[in-house]
């Protein structure tokens, strides 16, 4: 937890650059030493009602009750997980629903394959250890589009993507140059995928080799292999694509575009990351190991 973390150093440093190191407030700490709880503005339920709505619509509908309550809390207020879920549930706000997807892959070939390296260890130790990579199809009014990603499974951001009108190799070629390019890993780390031929081909296994990647497939029809990565499709079809009308191509990237770049990397509160952006979850652990590094 952030507040003992910075209780057991602040004899070492000024608690105001602790607070800060680790984006909390002197306040916040303060009132965590007088009790263990930090002091939230009690809301009435039409109050809260209103709050709920006004995030409901400010992100479009991706929080169910356990977000919900987490996401007003960081924001300053009391929020009973039980008291959001009656008040939701009361007023008809919902998560948007999930649905089934079909599979995309095309293991039907006759290229390369590789072991499954990663045999689903979905917690590394730190960022740039595994990535992980799929792809998957939207439709429009002008025809279908293909969006790949690679996933950094540490905080689980998204730290490369590609949305094409086919499904080649470049999809899958130009999503890993682009996350190269933004974290500039060591050679060592192992990249995880499909089978599909857009891996296997000779110019991903090029690329892979150029960057000093290890390559890891999953096992054959084994969806679990890469669940991190086709939870982040669902989450995103789920939260920005069903129900919604996309007439043009240039209208789907600027939607994957927003909630990629603008909401789920910077914004959106990941359960597994204690409820936390991945993009906070990283800079949280990078001002962690700086601060180790000066008490050393």
């Amino acid at each position: 937890m952030k507040y003992a973390w910075i209780d057991k150093h602040r004899d070492e440093f000024g608690l105001a650059e602790l607070c800060e190191s680790l984006s909390v407030s002197v306040s916040g700490f303060r009132a965590w030493k007088r009790g263990g709880n930090v002091d939230r503005k009690r809301l009435s339920d039409a109050q809260m009602l209103t709050l709920i709505q006004s995030v409901h619509a400010e992100f479009k509908g991706a929080y169910g009750s356990p977000r919900m309550a987490e996401e007003l809390r960081r924001r300053g207020f009391s929020a009973g997980k039980e008291r959001v879920e009656r008040l939701m549930r009361e007023n008809g706000i919902r998560a948007r629903h999930k649905r089934r997807y079909k599979i995309t892959t095309d293991s039907k070939h006759t290229m390369p394959v590789a072991e499954n390296e990663l045999a689903r260890n979905f917690t590394p130790a730190a960022p740039n250890q595994a990535w992980t990579s799929d792809i998957t199809y939207l439709w429009t009014d002008e025809g279908w589009l293909y969006l790949a990603i690679v996933l950094d499974l540490f905080n689980r951001e998204v730290v490369g993507w590609s949305l094409k009108p086919r499904m080649t190799a470049d999809i899958v070629t130009d999503a890993l140059t682009m996350a190269w390019f933004r974290r500039r890993p060591a050679p060592g780390l192992m990249h995880h995928s499909d089978r599909g031929s857009q891996y296997a081909s000779q110019a991903f296994r090029a690329k892979l080799k150029e960057f000093g990647m290890v390559c890891s497939m999953s096992r054959k029809g084994n969806c679990w292999d890469n669940a991190p990565t086709e939870s982040w499709f669902n989450s995103f079809k789920n939260e920005r694509v069903h129900g919604e009308r996309f007439e043009t191509h240039a209208e789907m990237k600027a939607q994957a575009f927003e909630y990629i770049e603008t909401f789920y990397n910077r914004k959106r509160l990941h359960s597994t990351l204690g409820y936390k952006a991945p993009a906070q979850f990283l800079q949280d652990w990078l001002n962690a190991q700086q601060m180790e590094k000066q008490v050393a």
